[in-house]
Formats: structure tokens, sequence, C-alpha cells
């Protein structure tokens, strides 16, 4: 990376890579909570000489009448202990200027903190607002953490304008194969139970991964579902071919409302959970093996299509007909909704073990609540939302995408066809007694 970019972009670039290496996902957050330390006190550094100099990096003098004299002379490298390790820092350098500029985030020789958590979570979490991460700088950093409004509302403003722009960017450009729809509770507000967060993310038709929305919820009703997925709509992202979802009732009636067109497949991890909830602890293994024997395919010699999917249906029934008579309840949930349950079976083979199910995003969400518990409760939807984006943006980067092979892709666009553009109904030919006029049979068969 050129030595001119600032040393912000160079852990911003780090971050990137980090997530696009492939390694487990828990230990890609780990090291990204230190980054984010090591990231928010650089920024922090930078934004005083800003302040200090009264221009921002490359902005001229003689442009900003209010500026001081002096210039940017680079970076002194300075090593900064943190609970997860040392964290090195760029001390911005300052030449030609009246005064000396000392930091007074760090001041002259501060070298320890346990910023970590208050860094990451109290800042990035508790709100982003100037109270609050002034109170994190100070309760971290003690009476050296005398850093002014100005320099934490910059620091601060530059994450929610970020955050901002991804909200309201359009969607036009995103043609969609997969869709996937799922929410995480959190404790957002004083005195309320958690409340949710609603998602989407789904798979473009050249296979790529992409993170398309995130907003709170009021609950996972029908109407909070379609609010959310039609400003999604609104800014212009078209119908998927496949919409994965848990069995949530407003969710599934959102969908068909918003996506009429679209296949809807019912998540089958969360349908085997509702089934071996009625099943005696016992006798779980032997139910739990009895349905993905049903849902094995890899040694069935039949295309994905509507023959495969009759194929399982009917592995299903007979499964299901097996134990009605010990276990009703459970083969009643299992046969609730069966066409849900079989939709992915109608596309390319080789995305069936990843478009059967919802959890492409569990663990992420797992891992951000696991991080919120540390904070306990959210002061509001803004903190929420804040280390959600967050964390989902990042790790966005890092998903995998769907192999696309000549087969597949066939497979699929006959599906778009099918689907989404389906030929359009010829008006009926005229019987011999219809008293119709030459220019009527004309405009009826062209």
């Amino acid at each position: 990376m050129p030595a001119r970019v600032s040393p912000t972009d160079r852990i911003h670039a780090k971050i990137d890579e980090l997530f696009a290496s492939g390694r487990e996902l828990p230990e890609i957050l780990e090291e990204v909570a230190r980054l984010g330390a090591q990231l928010l006190m650089q920024a922090g550094l930078e934004a005083e000489v800003a302040e200090f100099l009264g221009r921002d990096r490359y902005q001229r003098f003689a442009a900003t009448p209010e500026a001081q004299p002096g210039a940017r002379n680079g970076y002194r490298p300075v090593t900064v202990k943190t609970t997860a390790g040392p964290v090195t820092l760029e001390r911005p350098k300052v030449r030609g200027t009246t005064t000396a500029f000392a930091s007074r985030l760090f001041g002259k020789h501060v070298t320890k903190t346990h910023a970590l958590e208050s860094l990451v979570i109290a800042s990035f979490v508790r709100g982003l607002s100037v109270r609050d991460v002034e109170a994190a700088f100070a309760d971290a950093l003690g009476d050296q953490a005398a850093i002014s409004k100005s320099t934490v509302s910059q620091v601060c403003t530059e994450i929610k304008t970020e955050h901002q722009a991804w909200a309201q960017r359009r969607l036009d450009t995103l043609v969609l194969d997969y869709l996937f729809l799922d929410a995480s509770y959190f404790r957002m507000h004083p005195g309320s139970p958690a409340e949710p967060i609603l998602a989407a993310w789904g798979i473009t038709n050249d296979g790529k991964p992409v993170f398309i929305g995130l907003a709170p919820g009021s609950g996972e009703s029908t109407d909070a579902w379609a609010d959310f997925l039609g400003e999604l709509c609104e800014r212009g992202l078209g119908t998927p071919l496949l919409v994965v979802s848990d069995g949530a009732r407003g969710l599934i009636a959102a969908i068909e409302q918003v996506f009429p067109a679209a296949l809807r497949q019912r998540c089958l991890i969360h349908r085997l959970r509702n089934v071996t909830a009625k099943i005696p602890a016992g006798m779980q293994a032997e139910i739990r093996d009895g349905y993905g024997a049903c849902l094995d395919t890899s040694e069935v010699n039949i295309e994905p299509g509507p023959k495969l999917v009759e194929f399982v249906d009917a592995r299903l029934t007979a499964f299901a007909k097996r134990y009605a008579a010990t276990y009703p309840a459970a083969m009643k949930i299992l046969l609730t909704d069966r066409e849900g349950l079989t939709a992915y079976l109608r596309f390319p083979v080789e995305h069936h073990q990843r478009v059967r199910h919802s959890n492409f995003i569990e663990r992420t969400f797992g891992e951000t609540r696991r991080r919120a518990k540390v904070i306990g409760r959210f002061p509001g939807e803004t903190s929420c939302i804040s280390i959600a984006w967050a964390v989902l943006d990042r790790a966005s980067r890092g998903w995998r995408g769907f192999a696309m092979t000549p087969t597949g892709l066939r497979l699929l666009q006959d599906l778009r066809r099918n689907l989404l553009q389906p030929p359009r109904q010829l008006r009926p030919h005229p019987t011999p007694d219809t008293e119709t006029n030459p220019t009527e049979i004309i405009s009826a068969t062209a």
C-alpha cells in the first residue's frame, strides 16, 4: 500500500483483508475487535491534528482562512497496551507551528490503556454519541483523555455517515437468484423486552454474496416484514427466484405479499427443531436421522425440478405415515407447508446444501449477540443497529459465493423465465359462429 495512504485507511484495509482470508469467523471477529480499537484511537489522533491545524489532510493552508501555521510531518510509531495485547499507533508529527502539538487523547507518555472493551464496545456500540464516546475515553485513559467534543464528534460522524450511505444506497443493479431473510433479537429500549433486527442478504445471478438490508422492527409481524421488504423494493430491489426464511407466519405472509412470483424455501433446520421439540429425548436421534434420509438426494438419479420434488415429497409422506400413530403432533408439523420444504430441489444441485436453510448468517448474528451481552441493554435503536451493521457489513466481505456451472446457469435462466418473465397469454381464437370483423381477428391472432 502506498506510503501516502493514511494510517486509518491502512487499518481499514487490514480489516477487509482479514474477512477475505477464509479464517474461522470467531477468530476473525476477535482480531477485528483489536483492529477496531486501533482504528478508533488512530482516528482520534488524526482528528486531533486536523483540529489543531484547522484543516484536513491535503487541504491547503491558503484555502482555509482559519487554519493555523504549520504542516503535517509524518508519523512516529507508539505502542499502546490493551487487554488484547499491544496496539501500534502512528502518532502524528507536525512542523512549522507557533505552539507544539500535544495529543489530549494520549498526552506525551501514555502507553497503557484498558480501553479495548471501552473503546470498541462503549464507543461503537453505546450509541456513538459525543457524550458516550467522551465518557469511554475518560474512563479508559483517565485525566490524560481530555479529548474535545469536536474531535469525538468528527470520529463518530465518519462512522455514522458510512452506515447512512449504505442504508440509503440504490439496489437497482442487484439481480438476485436467492434472498435470505432472518431476524435476531436485542434489548434496544429501556424497560422493553428484546426486539428484532430484520436482516436481508442474498446471492446475485453471478454467484456473489451481498448484504442487502438491516432495520429495527417492532416485531416479526406481517406488517413489520412487509414494510422492511417494501422499502428495499422502493430502492430498486427486484424479485428473487427463491426466498429462504424460517417459519415465522408474519414473515411468510410478507414474502408472499411482496414477492408473489418468487418460490419460497422454509428453513429445514428450523423445521427439524420444531419436529424434535414434540419428540421424547430418547427418540430424537432416530427422527433426526430419518428426516435427513428423506432429504438426502446424493444418490438419487433425478435432475433438479418437479420430478425430484415429487420424489422427496413421497419420502416425507411415507416417513410421516410411519410415525403418525406414535407422534401425531410432530408429524403434523412435518407435513405442514411441505411445498416450502422442497422448493430448493428445483434449483442447481450444487446450491442445495446452502439454500435449504437460513443459517447463512446465524453465526454472525450469534457473534453480535455474544458481544452485546457485555453491554446488557443498548440505550437505543441507533446503538444496536450500529453494532449489528458494523459486524455484518465486515463479515459479509468474507462470505463465500456460489459456484455457477453452465448446467446450473441454464437451470436458473429457465426458472427466471418461467417465474418472473412468463409468456403473455394469447386471446382465444373466435369461434365460427362468433360475429367478428376481420380487423378483430387479425388483432386477436397477432
